[in-house]
Formats: C-alpha cells, structure tokens, sequence
C-alpha cells in the first residue's frame, strides 16, 4: 500500500477490483481521495485509516477500476466543432449515403450557407472523383458551397461552388505536395482536392465563416466532455491553433477544463488550414501554459497518407500512370530542415509529434534524433505518430533512440483505410502494418491514440480490442490484420495509461493509481480481465472521475 497524507480523505472507495496501471502494486481493493489526489491506494483498510467524520464512503461492490484512460492522438477541438457546428456522417457510408446526408443538412440552412463536415471514406475517392458525382453533390446542396472531409483529414471534396469561391482551376498551383484531382475526359477539376491542394477552399470559407472565441471555447469544451464520457482524462490534441490554445487557456482559467491536455502547437500545415503556423505559432506556447495545459509540444506533418500515395517510402507504390512504377513518395521536409525544426525546438525544450505513415519518414524521424542525442539532447521527448509502416531494421532504435510509438489502432484494423492502402500497396507490404508486438518485444514505449475525429468515436475500447486481437471490433470486416503483431490485454491498457501519459510527459501527475497522482480513474461495467477478447469492445465507462470529481456518469 502506498499514501501522500495522513488524512483526512474527502472520498474513499472500498470492495473494488481496482487495476492500478503500476507494475509494482498492479491491483488494489480501494482508494482514498483528497484535494484532487490519491491519498492511498492498497486494501480497504488503508484507505478507511484515512477517513475522517466529513468522508464520503463509498462501496464499490465488486466494480472494475482502473486510471482515466489516456488519448496521445486526437484532435478535441476539431471533433467538438464538427459535433456542434457541422455535417457529421459515418466514413463506412457510400456515395449515395454521403449524398443524402448533404441534401438533408442543406435543406435547414440559408441560401449561401457553407457546408463542410465529414468523413467520407478514403476508398471512395475513386467514386467521387469526376464530373457527373460533383455535379450530383452540387444538386444535394442547393447550390451551397460544400467542403467535406475524407477519414484520415488530410484530403477533401469540394462542389463546384466552393471550388469558384476558392478560385481552384485546372491551373491551378495545388501547393507543396498537393494534387487537384482532374476529369479524364473534360480535364476539369473534380473536386477531390489531396493535402495542400484544399487549403485554398478552408482560405474561402474563413472569409465568410469564421467562428468566434466563444466557439472555439465551446468546441473545445465539447470534445473534452465527449472524451470524459469515454473514459479519457488526458490527452494530446495532435496540431493546435491559436484559436485552440486561447480555448484551452480560458477553459482552465475559469476551472472548466476536466482533463490534462497537452498541446502540439503546429510546424507545417498542409490540411486544417491554420493561421498561424510555424514561426508565427511555435515560440508562442508558453503564454497558454495553466495547471492542466501544457503546450510542451511541435507538431510535424513529415507526410501524407498512403492511400493518395503521399506517404513517403523505402519501396515503390504500385504502378499507375500517374506515378509510374518506381515511386517512393516524399517527406514533406528535406532532412536538413527538419533536423533545423527539431533542434530549435529542442533548445526551447519543446518536444515533438511527427506524422509518418511511410517507412522512410520514419527512418528519416529516427536518423534525426539519433543527431539529436548525440549532440546531448537527452531530455526531449519524440513521438512517430501512426507509424503504420516501420522497417525491420529500424524496430529497435525506438527504444535505443527514446522515440515513442504513437500508434492510432483504430485507423489500422481491418476496415477502409486498410482496404484502401491495400489498392496502392503491394499485398505482401500492405497487410503489414503496425508492427507493435515487435516493437514492445524490442523495448519501446507504445502510446495509444484514437486520432478521433479521424476515427468515428475516441473509445479507447476500440483500439484495445483491435491491439490485442487485430481484428475490426465492429465485426463489419473480416479477418485479421498481421495477427503476429497481437498484444496482451496488460499491454494494451498500458498503451491507453501510463505510457500514453509518459510519452506526453505526464507520467508525473497520471495515468497510474498512485498515491500522490492526480485523482483521475474510471469505473467500468465489467472486469475486461473475464471476458473473452473478443468481447472488449462491449466494455463501457460507467463513471469518469478527474482530480478527484466527477466529470461524466452513465
């Protein structure tokens, strides 16, 4: 048993199955709580030591336990904005689905009203991409201007409307590492718009629809409460803006904010659209900095996403006429300027989030902070996010270079974003991805993220059950994606706890239960330990506890 004070506690739970995330005391019966921390974690009588005449008792009767589950992917704000202020629909939908939903958001809104929203799935580009269906999206409109979002946020569908208020033609300069998707037959563009090409329709959109500081506050504070209702109580928003960072500040200010939250302020942006990034945003963190927000991190978008073959690689692509038969893809940065990013950064002791979802992007993420350590950058932290494809080679260095594995378990299951690769891919390179069991087996630290809004819902149940049975939780698709790479159930509710908050940073203050950390856990509808893995997608949070109160019950 462990305590942080003699007393006395305000709450404590006793007659649980209490699974503390701490390798050293990895299950308890009760816990004691005081002034937003655990007092005492151990048996009943540890914590009933600590209560005193004004203690709240509570019998839990058998109920599972655990510490708030931690996202180290998603991006809060934009999923609160889509909850509150836009078209929200299933990526698993076709065309016609995504028409309908279109033609019945539409049909409540001015004449000149922007639609925008998501996500269609990444397997339906090929559908979208030509006249006759932008013409069929232009009906579902009404005439209004449409921008939609494709699963993985980093591609988009605009109608024609939005494409002339955008200014996009044919002619068009797409941008670094953007593509304007073009008619075979008429050569005009259809409205399928990859990274950095749709940007000048978000530039659009602003002029007319821009939401306000109390919008943002609002966004804000809707994604926490949709993540607190699933058990989250820290997290890592992926690329922030400062409209976000001013939300998060005002939100903890006023005692508002009911989670930890680490901010990756942004470096590069070729999808949401941010004003500023880069110079104008990095070195302006510290100002946002409150007890629950951290603005500790970068964010670096080192590619695309391989389905629109911006993934950058080691190996070719399949063959198309596009790209011919030896294309690699690119890192959106030359090596020399992201180890500048990197080590300006790092003197600023800011860490850094970096998006690859090709092997050579995480190579050249790996050869960069090997640079780094070498030079006695040894404190900052390093995440590979997504991470889908890493050479064998390269397996160990995560653990030899202190690089984590920010792993989005919910984009890699067997569903559309899998289907999708497995059209650019060869079938031998495409089934393997996220090689995570060889990776823990080498020693490095594997973080778990949703990357929601990317994913429909920020349940951490859902990657859980697709870690350790690599298999769709849904039961939509089926099959196994590379079922060698499964994890333990230990394992995977490790990834979702303490090593998400370790690589975050936030070790400290939680992710384990703990005497003297933060008092943030969860209460469960069932002991996920006696229930067969395929059933761990049916578990459900039934209570979610954040420094000590209660922020979400069923």
């Amino acid at each position: 048993m462990a305590t942080a004070s003699s007393g006395p506690a305000e709450l404590v739970l006793t007659g649980g199955r209490i699974w503390t995330g701490d390798p050293a005391a990895p299950w308890a019966e009760a816990l004691a709580v005081g002034g937003g921390r655990l007092l005492a974690v151990g048996t009943d009588a540890d914590a009933l030591a600590l209560a005193g005449e004004g203690t709240e008792r509570r019998a839990l009767d058998g109920a599972f336990v655990m510490p708030g589950l931690v996202d180290v992917h998603n991006h809060h704000a934009l999923a609160g904005r889509t909850d509150l202020f836009e078209l929200s629909f299933s990526s698993s939908g076709s065309v016609e689905e995504v028409l309908a939903a279109v033609r019945e958001y539409a049909a409540g809104l001015p004449a000149d009203a922007w639609i925008t929203g998501g996500a269609w799935g990444s397997n339906l580009r090929t559908a979208i991409s030509n006249d006759a269906t932008r013409a069929r999206l232009d009906e579902a409109s009404g005439g209004r201007p449409v921008m939609l979002m494709e699963d993985s946020r980093h591609n988009r569908w605009a109608n024609s409307r939005a494409l002339e208020l955008a200014g996009i033609t044919a002619d068009s300069d797409p941008g670094e590492g953007g593509v304007i998707e073009l008619d075979p037959v008429s050569g005009r563009p259809t409205g399928v718009l990859l990274e950095s090409a749709g940007l000048p329709v978000e530039e659009a959109m602003a002029r007319t629809r821009r939401l306000t500081a109390e919008q943002h506050r609002a966004a804000s504070r809707r994604g926490v409460e949709l993540l607190n209702s699933y058990g989250v109580t820290a997290f890592q928003d992926a690329a922030v803006s400062l409209e976000i960072l001013e939300a998060l500040r005002a939100l903890d200010a006023d005692g508002e904010l009911d989670a930890w939250v680490v901010s990756s302020l942004t470096v590069n942006d070729q999808i949401f659209g941010y004003d500023p990034v880069g110079e104008g945003l990095v070195w302006q963190g510290e100002a946002f900095r409150t007890e629950h927000h951290r603005p500790d991190f970068v964010k670096i978008f080192l590619d695309g996403v391989p389905p629109a073959r911006t993934g950058a690689f080691l190996e070719p692509y399949l063959p198309d006429d596009a790209h011919g038969d030896h294309f690699l893809g690119e890192t959106t940065l030359p090596p020399e300027e992201l180890w500048g990013w990197l080590r300006r950064t790092a003197e600023r002791g800011l860490s850094a989030k970096i998006h690859c979802s090709g092997d050579a992007a995480v190579r050249l993420v790996l050869d960069t902070v090997a640079r780094l350590r070498a030079e006695g950058f040894t404190e900052t932290r390093y995440q590979v996010a997504h991470g889908q494809f890493v050479a064998e080679s390269d397996i160990p260095r995560f653990a030899e270079l202190g690089v984590s594995a920010d792993m989005s378990p919910f984009i890699w299951f067997p569903g559309v974003i899998p289907e999708a690769i497995a059209t650019v891919l060869p079938a031998e390179r495409a089934g393997r991805m996220q090689p995570n069991r060889a990776l823990l087996d080498a020693g490095a630290l594997i973080a778990g993220g949703s990357d929601w809004p990317v994913s429909e819902s920020p349940n951490a149940w859902e990657g859980i059950h697709g870690l350790v049975t690599r298999a769709d939780p849904a039961g939509v698709f089926p099959g196994t994606l590379w079922a060698e790479q499964a994890i333990t159930l230990d394992e995977a509710m490790a990834a979702f706890t303490i090593n998400a908050a370790e690589a975050m940073g936030l070790g400290g203050e939680t992710g384990s239960l703990v005497a003297g950390k933060s008092a943030d856990f969860v209460v469960l509808d069932r002991d996920p330990f006696a229930r067969p893995a395929e059933e761990l997608v049916r578990t459900t949070v039934a209570e979610t506890w954040f420094a000590g109160r209660r922020v979400y019950v069923r």
